[in-house]
Order: C-alpha cells, then structure tokens, then sequence
C-alpha cells in the first residue's frame, strides 16, 4: 500500500495538500493520532479492504498525540511498513501574513504572539523534518502550484525526478543551517565585498556572479559537487531519502555563496533534477 504522511508547520499548505491526494485517489485522514497509523494499516490488511493508497494528516493539532510521532514512524520501519513523509513549510514571514489574513491563532500562540509559535513549532518539528522524504516550501506557492508540485512528486515514475535538492546560501557570521546535509566553504574564492564597484552587490547581479566564476578553482569546486551528487543520489534513492540540502557558506552571505548556490542550481536544473534555491542570509 501506498502510504504517505504530510505533516510540517501550520499554515504551510497541509490541507491543500491532503486535498489534492484525495484528488489522486488517496484514502486521506486529517489530524490522525500517529499511534493508531499501524492500527489502521494491520485493519485494511486484516479485513483486505481494497484501499490502495492512503494519506495521513499529522501536525501539533494532535497536542500531546503528535509527541508520539517519531515513535510511531520507527514502529513502522519495524514492522516493515513502507511509507513516505511529505513536508511542508514556509518562511516566517509568509506565515505570519497567513495567519492575519485568515484571522486565526497559531497553536503554539499562547499568548497571541504568532511569530513566538512559529519558532516553537519549527523547533519541535526540526527532526521530522530531517526524516522527511519530501520537502516543499509553500512560501511563493499559490495552490495550484502546489498541487501541480505534490502531482509530481507522487506521479513520477522516475525517482531520480522526485529527489528534491535543496540549496542554501548563508553567511557563517550568523551560523550554519541546523537542516543542512552538508556544507560547503565558499571563502577559497577571492571576496568580491572587498571591491569597491561590487561591495554594494548581492550575488544576484551578473557582475558578481561572473568574477566569481571565472576563478579556476571555482569551476573546479562546482564540476566536483556536480559530479559527486549525482553519484550520491541513486544511493540516497536506495536508502529512502529523496531529498538532499546542500549549505553553500561564505563570511556574510551576499556574494559568493549566493553566486555558487545560485550556479549549482541552474547546473542541475540543466540535469533535470528538482531544486529549490533559498538565499538565507540575502
């Protein structure tokens, strides 16, 4: 049975979510105790009712039933039930612009403070996240988009077109993602700030991106990642993980790591591969 489990941070586009795989045909249940997935997994196998494909709405609703997440999820590798766990975020800003615009309280906004419980929620989210198959980021997303996005992903018959690379540039001086996979150095390449004519820049602008691409090391640096990420994904696939975040560092985060991530990310989109680009620190 095809079973997948959308969870993420409230607000990000659950319900759209749950409701375009009612659309594919997926048995959905939103808001579901994780402890009784197995329960209602060994019933449909017990009594052979013919539910093919099944989807599971999991988030902070639950209260103390959703603590019991992680546990649930390990009882089910166990017992060799196969699933998939969807993701879906967005950025602190997006959300907040959510929630006024619909006028509800953020769960964890005990006292009205809905940025307060974001952060909380990201925090009790952050090692689901880690697990997660998919990851998709709602912050520009209308729902059709979204929906468009979720077909891909669960329509494709090519895993190598459902992996999901992430790229993320940010500057050391305000720390390393927490969500990073690896991380790579940008500071080998000569600092383009230090140039009157580009301090000003972002490595958006072309003049940016084109003295940091023409150092040889540079190119070297993005033909090696190219390379050893496209060697790592058939074994990633194989493990169950189909989705990569890749930290591209440099000092601030204005210049070289923004170039390199934004590079990296038309390189493999040349290749065919899924990638989202966020510049953290820009």
């Amino acid at each position: 049975m095809d079973v997948i489990i959308v969870t993420g941070l409230s607000g990000a586009g659950k319900s759209q979510a749950i409701d375009c795989m009612e659309d594919l045909g997926y048995y959905c249940i939103d808001n579901m105790p994780p402890a009784l997935i197995k329960n209602f997994m060994d019933l449909i196998m017990r009594d052979k009712v013919t539910i093919e494909k099944a989807a599971f709405t999991i988030d902070i609703r639950g209260g103390e039933f959703f603590d019991d997440l992680k546990s649930s999820l390990e009882e089910l590798k166990h017992a060799g039930l196969e699933f998939k766990v969807m993701f879906l975020e967005a950025s602190d800003e997006v959300l907040i612009r959510r929630f006024n615009e619909t006028r509800r309280t953020h769960p964890l906004a005990y006292a009205g403070n809905t940025l307060e419980g974001i952060t909380k929620e990201r925090k009790r989210l952050l090692e689901i996240r880690k697990a997660s198959d998919f990851i998709i980021d709602t912050s520009n997303m209308k729902t059709a988009q979204l929906k468009e996005e979720i077909k891909k992903l669960l329509l494709s018959e090519d895993q190598n077109t459902s992996f999901t690379i992430s790229i993320q540039s940010f500057g050391y001086k305000y720390g390393i993602p927490l969500d990073a996979d690896m991380v790579f150095d940008m500071r080998f390449i000569p600092n383009p700030f230090y140039l009157k004519s580009m301090k000003k820049l972002t490595g958006n602008s072309a003049k940016v991106s084109n003295y940091v691409m023409k150092f040889p090391e540079t190119q070297v640096f993005l033909h090696t990642i190219d390379d050893l990420i496209n060697k790592l994904i058939p074994c990633y696939t194989r493990e169950g993980k189909f989705h990569l975040v890749l930290a591209i560092g440099c000092t601030g985060g204005q210049h070289r790591s923004v170039a390199i991530a934004n590079e990296l990310s038309r390189l493999f989109h040349e290749e065919g591969k899924r990638v989202i680009t966020v510049h953290r620190d820009l």
